[in-house]
Formats: C-alpha cells, structure tokens, sequence
C-alpha cells in the first residue's frame, strides 16, 4: 500500500502538481458516496432513535412490541427461511444435472432456467394469482366444474403461495452460480473417490457439494436477501389476506399516514428491524465460509467427467421439463391471456378476446409516460453508476489511499439494504430537511435511489478488470511523456471499457423492471412501468394491468436481445 501511494506521488510530480488527480479522485468518491450513500442511511438511524433533536427510543420500542409488527417479522424470517432453503436445493439439483450429467438438450434448458431472472417476481405472482385466487382463479374454477369441488381446491394468497412463487423466481441465483463452479471444478478428487470404490451418491454428498459450497452460499445469500426484502409478491398475494411481510408493512405504514412525517418515521423504525434481519443473514453467511477452504480450480485445462444416467435420463428430462413448464410458460402465457380477455373473469377462450384492453392502456396517458420514466430512469441510473462505479474501483484498487477499505464497503453497502428500507432513507434525506433541498415527487428521487441500489454492480464489475491491468502500462505512458489524464483516457479506460459496457446493463435490466424501490418514491407524474402495471391491478383493472405487463415482457425481452448483441464479442481485458 505504501508502495503504491509513493508512487502515485512521484508520478503526480512529474505533471508538476501538488495535488494530483489521484488525490481529487479519491475526495469526490468519498464526497460522492457520502451524499448517495451515508446521508439516506443516517437519516433513517436518526428520525428512528431521535425527535426534534433528543434521544427517544420510545417510536422505535413501539413498533418493535406491536403485535402486527412481530408478526410481519416472522412472516418475513418464515418466508425467506423456506424460499432459501428450497431455492437452493432446486437450484443445486438443476445445476448438477444439467453441469455434470448426460440429459438431452442441457444448452436449451439451461438458457430456460435462466429465464426467470430476467422477469420480474410481481408479473409472476400476477399470473398465479390469476391462476390460484381462491375466489377467482381460472384453474381453481375449472377444477370446482370439472370435479364438482365444494371449494377451490388450491389458495395462492398465503404464506405458502408467497414461498411458490419467490422460489420459482430466485433459485436462479443458486443455478447459475453453482452450474458455472461445477464445469471449472478440478474433477481429480471425485475421480479418486470413485476408483477407492465410493458410491456416486457418497461423491456427491463428500466431494462434489462440499467444494462448490461457496457458490452454493453465495447464491443463497443472493436468494435470502431478495427474499427478506422484497415487495412485489408478498403484496400481491398477501395483501387481501392479511398478510404481512417487513417490506409491506413499512408500505402500508407510509400509505396510511398518507405520507405524514409522523408516518414516515414509522417506517424508518420498520426499516431498522429490517435491517437488523438482513444483517443477521450477512452474519451467518460469512461463519459459514470462514469454516474451510475451497480451491475447485487447478490452473490446469479440463473438463469434470459426465455422468451417465442411465435408466433415470427419461424421468428426469420429463421433470426438468415439467418444471420450465411450470415456472416460465405457464405464468407467461396466464399474462398474455387475460391481457386480451374483454373482462376478468371471462372464460379464457377466443371469443372472449380483444385487443381493445391494449388501445385502452396505451391511450392512458400514464402509460406512455411510465415507460419514458423507467427508460429515462433506468437509462440514466445506467450511465451514472459506470462513470461513478469505475470512478471508485479505481481508487480502491489503483489509488488504495487510506480507508478505501471504507469506500469500498459504502459503495455495496445499499445493495445489501432493503428496497424499501433505501426509499425511506431517501425520502427522509431529500424532503427538504437537508438545505431546503426537495426531490419529492420527482423522477430526481427515483434516479437517486437506483444511483445508490445499483452502484455495486458497476464498482464489482469495473474493479475485476482494473485487477487484470497491470500497473506498469499506465506507468509506461507516463514515462513516455502523458499526463496522468491521457494515462487513463488512451489507456485504462479502452482497456475496462468491455466491463464498463457490462456494468451498465447489469444497472439497465433489474432498473427497468424494479418496483420494491419506487412504489415508495412516485409521484403523480413519476410513476415507473412496474408502478404502473401494480397500480392498475390494485385498482382491479385486471385485464389491463395484464396488457402492460405484456408489453413490459416484451420490452424487457428486447432490451435483454439488445443486450446480447451489444456484448456478444466483448471478452473484457
């Protein structure tokens, strides 16, 4: 470090400059990620413990001992307990089978799997409701006729549903991690084993899983935190139950005050707990990788032995088909239907169908205006975080000036908070409490939360290819005459710019769909594409929140093809 920071400076005095660029780079990564960052997070710690400037831990305790919120706290640790659990297993067992087994067409499945992530929790847990309301549900309507049940034989509004439905969307996490680890993993262990006579089970359950386990975990750290923090599944479904989650009931709180100061302190108590939930999973995470070592990859070029099937490739193709099934045509098929039925309810068959909800939704003039909000929001978001995310990765890995170690930490920090949590903290930071500065009901208050969501995802994808720069290039065209400014122009940044190109879609894509964050920070004429489709199911036009919803599929399949293109020859440095 000390290394580094000397010969930052002898550079820095080539150019003839006490204060280097180093140093002006590091100061406005910090003042930047203090303004992002810091700000909303302390705002929340202080309206929650303090009131008109003196300590009262009186809102906090409240909130804390009500009943609803205890029992909105184990709906939340419940939920994620079994989404986690399950969701890992599913997606352990899918990326075993189609990384180390002989199934058929393991690329187009695979490319299936993945599909869930790209769409958004809410739109799915639409379409099973639809599907599974226990007063209303297409298929629980037809089992009623078709069997002449007493009842609908199947409830998607509980807590079960919400567990259904958030597995179905976040094992992904846990399937793309642990398949990618078990197609590099060094396959001599496992080789050994089988030759000392072990069973394939016993391989799997001693060798195979133990070395994978910090993919493993770190997908299902991805899936509990999504889990505890997130909206859109446990509102659609839970709502009209009375069922509560953390995320919800800080929604709810906010609603009915109406969006009184008094309301919002509420929710900033709520968002504490949250936090403290959150921070627990964090805990437990990093205790269980700490336990042992895990090297998979050898430096050598091979490719782990496949293993044969046998009598159970037919089962369990028809299981993995069953599966994609389940989870990705059924739902977006449920969609695309009721967004052509006359009106909710009818039967789902030809005659019924129109496109006039289509000409409905798209007159609305809310409509239009949600999907610029989202693309202007998104977009920029986008932009903001690759400049500001390259910006800090390299200070932190290039500059390493004393406590980049705390600027690396601020710039993750808000991925790990809550949605909701981070929409609070905004709305209290700028309110107007902060030098009369009022973002309000504007889009700037949306664009400031997903600067400060998604700012990780540029920073981690910009620090692994600064890490691949060596330092004598840039050292080289500063011997050469350059100055420390055309260093980075003409020879770093062409040299990240394919990371830098990723790290923006990594913003683009989740931003576009995002409504955990914005349902909390909207205005009459800020509402994003998610906002708008979850309004207008709330407000029971079914049908043509279904049409939007459609059109957001096919807007998020284009941008994803976009995508694609754009970075197919991008191999990074």
């Amino acid at each position: 470090m000390r290394l580094g920071l000397r010969r930052n400076r002898d550079l820095a005095a080539l150019d003839g400059r006490r204060f280097s660029l180093d140093g002006a780079m590091t100061l406005l990564s910090f003042a930047l990620l203090l303004v992002i960052v810091v700000i909303p997070i302390f705002m929340i710690v202080y309206h929650a413990f303090f009131y008109q400037g003196r300590f009262d831990p009186s809102l906090f305790a409240s909130q804390l001992l009500d009943p609803k919120t205890l029992g909105s706290m184990w709906n939340t640790v419940k939920i994620a307990f079994w989404v986690t659990l399950f969701g890992t297993v599913m997606g352990v067992f899918y990326a075993w089978l189609l990384g180390r087994s002989d199934i058929p067409a393991k690329g187009l499945m695979r490319a299936l799997f993945s599909i869930p992530y790209m769409f958004p929790p809410f739109l799915g847990a639409m379409a099973w409701d639809l599907l599974l309301n226990g007063r209303s549900g297409y298929l629980n309507r037809w089992l009623v006729r078709a069997f002449g049940l007493a009842g609908a034989p199947f409830n998607i509004n509980s807590v079960w549903g919400i567990v259904f439905v958030e597995i179905s969307y976040y094992f992904p996490f846990v399937f793309m991690q642990v398949v990618s680890a078990l197609e590099r993993m060094d396959p001599t262990l496992e080789e050994c084993a089988r030759i000392a006579g072990a069973r394939q089970m016993t391989v799997i359950r001693k060798i195979t899983l133990p070395l994978v386990l910090p993919a493993i975990s770190a997908g299902a750290l991805l899936i509990l935190i999504s889990s505890l923090a997130h909206f859109g599944v446990p509102s659609i479904l839970g709502f009209s139950q009375g069922i509560f989650t953390l995320p919800t009931q800080i929604f709810d709180t906010i609603q009915r005050a109406e969006g009184s100061f008094e309301g919002i302190r509420q929710g900033a108590a709520l968002s504490i707990l949250l936090v403290v939930v959150v921070s627990v999973a964090l805990i437990v995470q990093k205790k269980v990788l700490s336990a042992g070592s895990y090297d998979i990859i050898k430096g050598k070029s091979m490719r782990p032995t496949l293993i044969k099937l046998r009598g159970s490739k037919i089962p369990l193709l028809i299981l993995a088909v069953a599966t994609l099934v389940m989870i990705v045509v059924v739902p977006l098929v449920m969609i695309f239907l009721v967004g052509l039925v006359k009106a909710y309810g009818l039967p789902l068959v030809p005659k019924n169908f129109t496109l006039n909800n289509y000409v409905k939704v798209f007159s609305a003039s809310g409509t239009f205006a949600s999907i610029k909000n989202s693309l202007f929001a998104s977009s920029t978001a986008g932009v903001v975080c690759m400049f500001l995310g390259t910006l800090i990765a390299y200070v932190v890995q290039k500059i390493r000036p004393r406590g980049r170690g705390v600027l690396e930490v601020l710039s993750v920090l808000p991925y790990s908070i809550p949605g909701t949590v981070l929409a609070v903290g905004v709305i209290l930071a700028w309110s107007g409490s902060l030098g009369g500065i009022s973002l309000y009901n504007t889009i700037w208050i949306i664009l400031v939360a997903y600067l400060a969501r998604y700012l990780s995802f540029s920073m981690k994808s910009s620090s692994a290819a600064l890490l691949q720069v060596h330092p004598s290039l840039e050292e080289a065209a500063r011997a050469c005459g350059a100055s420390h400014t055309e260093s980075l122009k003409d020879v770093t940044l062409p040299l990240i710019r394919p990371a830098m190109v990723a790290g923006f879609f990594l913003i683009f894509l989740p931003a576009m769909r995002e409504v955990t964050t914005s349902v909390l920070l909207y205005g009459p004429y800020t509402r994003t594409l998610g906002v708008q489709i979850y309004s207008l199911r709330d407000a029971g036009m079914m049908p043509q929140a279904a049409a939007l919803g459609s059109v957001a599929i096919l807007l998020i399949i284009v941008c994803n093809a976009v995508v694609t293109y754009l970075t197919r020859d991008r191999k990074g440095v």
